[in-house]
């Protein structure tokens, strides 16, 4: 994935992206993905290791990227410029000599790169994402905690919903398929959270706490968030690319669970990978869901449903 950062524009954001429109067929022109967000451009390509085609592919498309900026009065930013491979440990070794160049400047591969708030790295394993977001999150504590005396309860949970719940929601679908020890850290700061809202001392048992406040924990907060993308995605209130990752099941017999479709589950070869990929992870916690839950009329109503569910099995 290389990210390309681009002059902004005084012109306004819509007149700016009407500018660049001209980028994406030049992109397009190489077979390579993209996705542009405002003034970042991110580029993505998939290689085998110790492949120099896809390279060779990638170093043309940014060649001509960087003359149609030239050409268009817009200058690429080379400084900005980072490039990370992504893959299994044993790919990755493989690969190690991989390196795309901008204007015979070799791009350095990075160990991490930000993406929208969302620190990557090249397993995927988002250890330092992880550990960003505890860092913070306590950091917020205890500037709440030192506050707490002089504020009211209701300020209280606007505050920790705003510096805390924010970071542990954000892109938490991204976390799915994590080991346990990387989501107990995340864990660690709900809990921590829950003992400054309500004053309850380390010694507490944390579960009945987290139930009277109506807290999922981070686990199914998780689950949560990728359930609800593929709701929205089967009921076309999502991006067609998201769309387009899920498939319902066909079958040439009448089945009694036909008003409650079930997803394909596609065969992948990785789990560290494949099994998190969400093709893979989202038909199989549909699948899993009651039939009723599966067939509910509205957002509103899945979500309302679905938290019942989770709340269930979490502390029942």
């Amino acid at each position: 994935m290389v990210h390309t950062a681009v002059a902004g524009s005084v012109l306004g954001p819509i007149l700016f992206l009407i500018y660049l429109l001209p980028l994406g067929h030049i992109i397009r022109q190489h077979n390579i993905n993209f996705h542009c967000y405002a003034d970042d451009t991110q580029v993505y390509i998939k290689t085998q290791p110790n492949t120099t085609n896809t390279i060779q592919t990638l170093n043309t498309c940014l060649e001509d990227i960087r003359s149609w900026m030239t050409t268009n009065y817009l200058q690429l930013n080379s400084s900005k410029t980072e490039a990370i491979l992504i893959g299994t440990t044993d790919q990755l070794a493989k690969a190690a000599n991989i390196s795309p160049s901008l204007d015979g400047q070799l791009i350095p591969l990075s160990s991490v790169v930000t993406n929208l708030g969302v620190r990557f790295d090249p397993t995927l394993s988002f250890q330092a994402h992880i550990k960003h977001i505890t860092k913070t999150s306590f950091f917020h504590l205890k500037n709440i905690s030192r506050l707490k005396p002089s504020l009211s309860t209701d300020d209280i949970k606007k505050l920790v919903h705003a510096l805390v719940f924010s970071r542990l929601d954000y892109c938490n679908a991204l976390l799915s398929g994590l080991p346990a020890k990387s989501i107990n850290r995340l864990q660690l700061v709900q809990n921590s959270t829950a003992r400054v809202l309500t004053g309850t001392k380390r010694s507490a048992h944390i579960t009945p706490i987290l139930a009277k406040l109506h807290w999922l924990p981070v686990h199914y907060r998780i689950q949560f968030k990728v359930l609800l993308l593929t709701y929205k995605a089967l009921n076309a209130q999502s991006p067609k690319y998201l769309c387009d990752l899920i498939h319902t099941q066909t079958s040439t017999r009448s089945l009694r669970s036909s008003h409650a479709p079930l997803l394909y589950i596609p065969r992948t070869r990785l789990r560290t990978m494949g099994d998190r990929a969400f093709c893979s992870l989202a038909p199989r916690l549909w699948n899993s869901l009651p039939d009723q839950l599966r067939s509910a009329p509205s957002t509103e109503v899945f979500k309302t449903g679905l938290k019942t569910l989770f709340f269930r099995q979490a502390f029942q």
